[in-house]
């Protein structure tokens, strides 16, 4: 079984790829900036971290997974220096659940207002 989700995004179709892709019992989302409706929301690696998790929380739920299927987790940031507040972020969602992470260190983004994309794997007991 294949089935895909969308959050509406522009980007979504323009560039022709998912939020997240469902494969049987794993879920695959997509590298998630912290875009809003009005643009970039915060404007640090901390405050961008918290809110794409947030974003992402939506994702899990809206394909029926939650942050407890998460199992592995990647951080991309454009300021290596800046892990201990993204992963301060991170942890406070997934301190208790501990799937395995990434922090990679990127070059700037298209947007030099996005600091971080996060990457997650989910996936459910058989």
């Amino acid at each position: 079984m294949r089935k895909t989700f969308g959050t509406g995004s522009v980007w979504e179709q323009t560039l022709g790829y998912s939020r997240a892709v469902q494969v049987d019992n794993t879920l695959f989302i997509s590298a998630t900036a912290a875009s809003g409706p009005e643009g970039i929301v915060g404007d640090d690696f901390y405050s961008q971290t918290k809110y794409i998790l947030e974003k992402l929380g939506t994702v899990l739920e809206d394909a029926g997974f939650s942050y407890e299927d998460v199992v592995q987790s990647k951080l991309y940031l454009t300021d290596i220096s800046k892990w201990e507040d993204a992963g301060r972020a991170h942890g406070e969602v997934f301190g208790e659940i501990r799937p395995t992470l990434a922090l990679v260190h990127v070059l700037p983004f298209l947007d030099p207002d996005m600091l971080v994309e996060i990457e997650l794997v989910a996936q459910k007991s058989a």
